[in-house]
């Protein structure tokens, strides 16, 4: 069975979009998949267990992307062709089936919007896909023994970014109290931007582990599960936290939680204004995201 699997351009929507996909793979586990997605979100899919081929997706003028992914499909024959961007480009293509997400799901969640579109309930969760030396590699930057808490300080425009020293001052309370002693580590992805935006944060906190631009995603994922906790702005990177079931709390302003909020085992959103009703980020404070800390780790820790 071949199956083509049509997804997102950044991180966070391509991570919102493995729940589906795994259960995909387990729904139907001879089926051999192929997955397109955008430049930055290729590193999630590396290691999806029934991968046949990646193709990834670079946005070129006047929509000739889409005709060049086109040229590298039609000649297959597909069972089941999935496409989450709504491009309709599934009906140019030989297919038995077709599920696209189009604007009649665009209801709730945007992991239940997905689900809608495929006809899948209960909504999976999102999950990641790590190898072996992904873990050893974690194992090795964070041996057992201690806790660490990861900061995601970054965001893809300035007005979803916390400042940074409440990013400091939360790490601080939280490492006297429920995490005591606990190191920070900080994330970032790749370029100059990303490297400037989380360095306040580590000038704040020297002795912090610096990650910025220095893993892949799988990598990062495989770090990010060996942390007690993971602290971010609204970011690819913190939806991937959430997808290893790390205690994920996700720092809203301008981006609406309740189709856009963390979606994990552990996790959890703090808005500035409602999950329906944005609001600076700035208007976040440092009590109601410190609070919203300690009651994910409690709820985190009873459901062990």
């Amino acid at each position: 069975m071949r199956i083509l699997f049509l997804t997102a351009t950044r991180i966070g929507d391509a991570v919102l979009t493995t729940g589906v996909l795994e259960h995909l793979r387990r729904q139907y586990p001879r089926a051999r998949f192929t997955i397109a997605c955008g430049v930055p979100a290729a590193g999630i899919f590396t290691h999806f267990p029934a991968l046949d081929r990646l193709i990834t997706i670079e946005k070129r003028s006047y929509d000739r992307h889409w005709l060049l992914l086109w040229t590298k499909l039609v000649r297959a024959r597909w069972d089941l062709v999935i496409d989450l961007r709504g491009s309709g480009l599934s009906f140019f293509l030989f297919a038995r089936r077709r599920a696209i997400l189009t604007r009649r799901h665009h209801q709730g969640h945007k992991i239940a919007q997905i689900a809608a579109a495929l006809g899948i309930s209960p909504v999976p969760i999102p999950t990641v896909w790590t190898s072996a030396e992904d873990k050893a590699f974690a194992m090795r930057v964070l041996p057992p023994g201690g806790h660490a808490i990861a900061l995601g300080p970054t965001a893809n425009w300035t007005g979803k970014i916390w400042p940074p020293e409440r990013f400091a001052s939360l790490f601080r309370a939280l490492a006297q109290g429920a995490l005591a002693g606990a190191r920070p580590v900080v994330f970032a992805g790749p370029g100059p931007r990303e490297a400037t935006l989380a360095a306040p944060v580590l000038a704040a906190l020297p002795d912090a582990l610096d990650f910025r631009g220095t893993l892949t995603l799988s990598q990062a994922a495989a770090v990010i599960a060996r942390c007690a906790l993971f602290i971010g702005n609204d970011s690819g990177l913190m939806h991937l936290a959430a997808a290893t079931g790390t205690p994920t709390l996700g720092l809203y302003g301008p981006s609406r939680s309740a189709e856009y909020g963390p979606v994990g085992a552990h996790a959890a959103a703090v808005s500035a204004g409602t999950p329906d009703e944005p609001a600076p980020i700035s208007d976040l404070s440092l009590d109601a995201a410190l609070g919203a800390a300690r009651r994910l780790l409690a709820a985190s820790s009873l459901a062990a």
